[in-house]
Parts: C-alpha cells; sequence; structure tokens
C-alpha cells in the first residue's frame, strides 16, 4: 500500500472554492506567514477516501475478530449504546453552557446521566459517592492515591509507602510514586496470591494502604481479601482497589463489602465503552464516607426542587482533575450498558467470563504449561516454557496467532510467570469462537514440537512480516518524520 505522500500528484485538488468576496478583517504579520506553501499531498477526493477506507480495512478490532487480549478485557461495545451518545441533545452540548441560569434546562439531561451513573456505581460497587471526571484508568488510580494521601495529611499521619502486590498492573507503582509515597512489592506465595506471612511482616504505621486488584492478575480471587483489608486498616491505612478486574465479579460481591475504601473503575472493561487508540477513556473513582470530603471538584448533586447543578465548595477536595467533566460520552455510553443490564444481566456477564475462561483453560492445559491450575475467574494465564525448550518463545506464538485471524493475547505479563500468555475470553463471546481460537493454539503447540520455524517464521499474512523490534528499539530512525 502506497503512503499518502505517494498517491500525491502536482497540482490535483479534491476541492475547489471560489475566491472570497468578504473583505479580510484579519491582518497577520509578515513574520508569522509561511515563506512557502505546505508540503501537503496533492489528491482528489476520491484518491483520500480510498486511501483512508483501505488504511481502516487494516486495523483490527473487536467488531471485526477475536480480541482475547488478557487484563484488558476487550469486549464488545453494544451499537445501541453508540447510537445514544449520538444523540444531538448529548453530543450538541457545549461545556460551558449554563447549569440552572436561563438556557440552563439544556444541560440538565447531562448532568442527571452523570448523577445517575454516580448512583449506579455506588450500589455497583459498595461505596458512598463517585467521581466521573478521571479521564483513564490510570488517572483513575492517580485521583484515588491523591485522596488517599489527602486523608492521612489531613489527619497528621505520616505515612510514606505503598504496598503492592509483585503481580500487579504497572501503573500501580506508578501512581503511588507520583503521588509522592514509596512503593514496597509484596511478593506472591505459591498459589499465586499475595503472600500474606509477608504482609504481615511489612505492615507498620508508615504504611498508607494497599493496592489491590481483585481478581488478581494470574485471574485467581484471593479469599483473604477481607483479611489484608482488615491488617491494613488496624495501621489506620486505606485500601485501594483496582477494578480493572471487576467484570470477573460484577454483581456478585462488591468491593466495598470486601473492606476497600477506594475504587477506581475502567468503563470499557466492566461496562463496554470503547478502549483503544490512547482514548477517549473514563475511570471514574469511588470512596467510602469518611473520604467523600477529599473527592476532586466539582460534583453533580440533586437540589431539593429537582433540578441538577456542579457544587464547587468543597474546602478539602483534592481539586481539579480534569476539564470540565472529563469524558462525559464515555460516561453515557456506560450508563446505557447498565440500565439495559440491570441487576441479572450484570451477574451474568461476570458467570459467563468466568464459564469462558475456564472453558479455555480446561482445553489448553494439556498443550501449555499451567503455572497455578486452579479454577480462574475471567481471565488465565499460561507459560510458553514448554515451547521455549524447543526455541519457540511466546512472541513467536502470539505472532503465529496472528497469521490465524485473531489478536495475540497479553504476553509477558505478569512477570512472575515467565513466558506468560494470558487470554481471556470475557462474556461475549461465543463457544465456536472461543473453539476455534482453541484449535488454533493447539494446532500451533503440534507445529511447535514438529516444525518449530513454521512458527518463527510467522507472521505470513500481514503486510509487514517479522520486525527486529530490538534494533527498532535502539537505532530509532525519525529523520522522515
Amino acid at each position: 500500500m502506497k503512503l499518502v505522500f505517494e498517491r500525491s500528484v502536482p497540482g490535483r485538488r479534491g476541492l475547489t472554492i471560489s475566491p472570497s468576496d468578504v473583505p479580510v478583517s484579519i491582518h497577520l504579520r509578515s513574520d508569522l506567514l509561511r515563506d512557502k506553501p505546505a508540503e501537503l499531498p496533492e489528491l482528489s477526493e476520491l484518491d483520500v477516501v480510498r486511501h483512508f477506507t483501505e488504511l481502516s480495512r487494516r486495523n483490527f478490532g473487536v467488531d471485526t475478530n477475536f480480541y482475547p487480549l488478557g487484563s484488558c478485557t476487550m469486549k464488545y461495545n453494544p451499537k445501541v449504546a453508540e447510537r445514544i451518545a449520538a444523540y444531538p441533545g448529548f453530543a450538541h452540548l457545549h461545556p460551558l453552557l449554563p447549569q440552572l441560569r436561563r438556557g440552563g434546562i439544556l444541560t440538565q439531561g447531562a448532568l442527571q446521566v452523570l448523577h445517575e451513573t454516580d448512583l449506579l456505581l455506588r450500589e455497583i460497587c459498595g461505596m458512598a459517592a463517585f467521581t466521573m471526571q478521571p479521564m483513564a484508568g490510570a488517572h483513575g488510580e492517580l485521583t484515588g492515591i491523591m485522596m488517599m494521601a489527602a486523608y492521612h495529611r489531613d489527619r497528621g499521619n505520616k505515612k510514606t509507602t505503598v504496598l503492592i502486590p509483585d503481580s500487579a498492573h504497572g501503573t500501580n507503582p506508578a501512581s503511588a510514586a507520583i503521588a509522592g509515597y514509596v512503593v514496597q512489592a509484596v511478593p506472591s506465595d505459591d498459589k499465586g496470591l499475595m503472600d500474606l506471612v509477608k504482609l504481615k511482616q511489612m505492615l507498620n504505621d508508615e504504611v498508607a494502604g494497599v493496592m489491590l486488584t481483585c481478581p488478581n492478575t494470574l485471574g485467581l480471587f484471593n479469599p483473604h481479601v477481607r483479611e489484608i483489608c482488615d491488617l491494613i486498616h488496624s495501621v489506620d491505612g486505606l485500601a485501594y482497589y483496582d477494578g480493572a478486574n471487576l467484570n470477573a465479579i460484577v454483581g456478585k460481591i462488591r468491593p466495598g463489602d470486601l473492606g476497600f475504601d477506594i475504587v477506581h473503575l475502567n468503563l470499557h472493561k466492566t461496562f463496554a465503552t470503547p478502549h483503544g487508540g490512547g482514548g477517549p477513556g473514563a475511570g471514574p473513582v469511588g470512596v467510602v464516607e469518611k473520604l467523600v470530603e477529599y473527592l476532586p471538584v466539582s460534583l453533580v448533586v440533586k437540589r431539593e426542587d429537582g433540578t441538577y447543578a456542579l457544587e464547587y465548595q468543597r474546602p478539602k477536595s483534592i481539586g481539579y482533575i480534569a476539564p470540565f467533566y472529563g469524558n462525559f460520552g464515555i460516561i453515557l455510553r456506560a450508563y446505557v450498558y447498565m440500565l439495559m443490564q440491570g441487576d441479572e444481566g450484570l451477574k451474568r456477564i461476570a458467570e459467563n467470563a468466568v464459564l469462558n475462561a475456564n472453558y479455555v483453560k480446561e482445553k489448553l492445559k494439556p498443550h501449555y504449561d499451567l503455572p497455578h491450575p486452579q479454577t480462574c475467574k475471567h481471565e488465565c494465564v499460561f507459560s510458553a516454557t514448554r515451547q521455549a525448550a524447543k526455541g519457540v518463545h511466546g512472541l513467536d506464538i502470539a505472532k503465529a496467532i496472528i497469521d490465524a485471524g485473531f489478536h495475540p493475547p497479553t504476553m509477558y505479563f505478569p512477570i512472575i510467570v515467565k513466558e506468560a500468555l494470558m487470554i481471556e475470553p470475557t462474556e461475549c463471546e461465543s463457544k465456536e469462537t472461543l473453539d476455534a481460537f482453541i484449535e488454533t493454539m493447539i494446532d500451533i503447540a503440534r507445529r511447535v514440537q514438529t516444525d518449530p520455524e513454521s512458527v518463527t517464521r510467522c507472521p505470513k499474512t500481514t503486510p509487514v512480516g517479522r520486525l527486529d523490534e530490538t534494533r527498532a528499539a535502539r537505532e530509532l530512525d525519525i529523520a522522515s518524520l
């Protein structure tokens, strides 16, 4: 496929505009003007449409193929939510429209959506209040840790440390460090869970809190989670719930009932909003009652007369963490999804996600090493150590999966599993799709034993084959950019 600049033909135009007959009222200084025209491609409208249509056909997304990306829950986004988010009454709102003054009626519906999403998430997670402002899961993490820090400052606590499992998402320690804390990793035990004995040894009055993903990144639910929260509370610490894996337990159990004080959610992972491409995203954060006063400004409140408004007078708030009110269109999609599912629907999400993950696990465990064979929740983590002994590594297997028309699973994470392949089928996929993926994985395992080079030469069906990724990282060529 040619680059758009390679398709350029001098003098070709996609649109001809008549000279303006309106007097020019803005005059720019000559030093602000170009010395020569911008070097842009010259194309017809048809050339442009065909070029970008062809690019779009080369994209990989959950609308076109199976996307078993572990830990990220790449699930289908219902089109009805997209349709409602595109309603002009929502999509065309300007964020500076008034709330209650003349014209404020235009924003009341949007404020109601924000308020009712807050109420729904409170019930689902067992929290006292939520902020909808964080614009990604990692942004929500930072918001939550900033509130943890504000709580301890307000109480005069001399807290310096946040405890995080060695299997945690990489954003956990990053968020804690940005908030000014020293991070200490708690090792996993032989069952893949946070080592309770080690945790007790690390516990002291300097511990500000713990950040815990539940189920964890191995897809395992920690049966000691309530005890962990109680231990943290015993030193006036706070228990932080990384909601990346809520999809496995949504509707079944609430993080607040497990003892967590702060919860962040990735709306794309549990509530089926778009994910990828760097955004837009949303990472709402919920807190228990004693932390409500630290929530970011502003908060949507419902007044006695039934109208909605933004509340700014919150003296202990951590302040603004996002412009306006976050990514409203994403929050709206999640709101629609929750209303569609209802109580029973949310429970079925967790049930089917767990069923699908365990189905994949049982079918593939004869062919790939399974470090932690117990019943998993939403995802299962295999190890390609058996294949590595034949010279075929996790990356090679991922490349071979591409040739079968599937997106590769997460590789080499969590780092506590050597040659890790993390597979999350989500609740959306049919048995037929899962069977096709399973057969592909089994076929690759067989080929490793009989013809390993047929795997290490993959992918063969993509526009670009094997690249020297190490060299590309070390010898960046940006001269043409």
